[in-house]
């Protein structure tokens, strides 16, 4: 399997969409590109299905400002796509980059991972 580095405009129009909606904390937006059988994995934690993906999008990370930058992208393949974010904020540690690894299909996104 060939990954190939992108760049934030090649990444799939769900997900530029997707992580726009979220930086911007719209949780109600951000949760229109999951597919209703969606699973988002955190932190150690696993969402299924639309009503627990719309909960972590207004809920995660509430109790922190923090700025968030997409810096670039892989390709996996057709459906497996790596989005790369930095963080900075008043979190643990202040400063984070994160991978952001979806799914999709349909043009939506059917699971997501979000880890360092």
């Amino acid at each position: 399997m060939t990954t190939t580095d992108v760049t934030p405009s090649q990444l799939p129009a769900t997900i530029r969409t997707f992580l726009v909606d979220h930086a911007a904390r719209d949780a109600d937006a951000a949760a229109r590109a999951f597919a209703p059988t969606a699973v988002v994995r955190d932190q150690g934690e696993t969402f299924r299905g639309a009503t627990e993906v719309l909960a972590f999008l207004r809920h995660q990370g509430g109790e922190f400002t923090y700025t968030t930058e997409l810096l670039g992208g892989r390709r996996i393949d057709e459906t497996h796509w790596v989005a790369v974010n930095h963080l900075e904020g008043d979190f643990p540690g202040g400063v984070v980059d994160l991978d952001y690894r979806f799914t999709l299909a349909d043009g939506l996104i059917t699971e997501l991972e979000i880890g360092g």
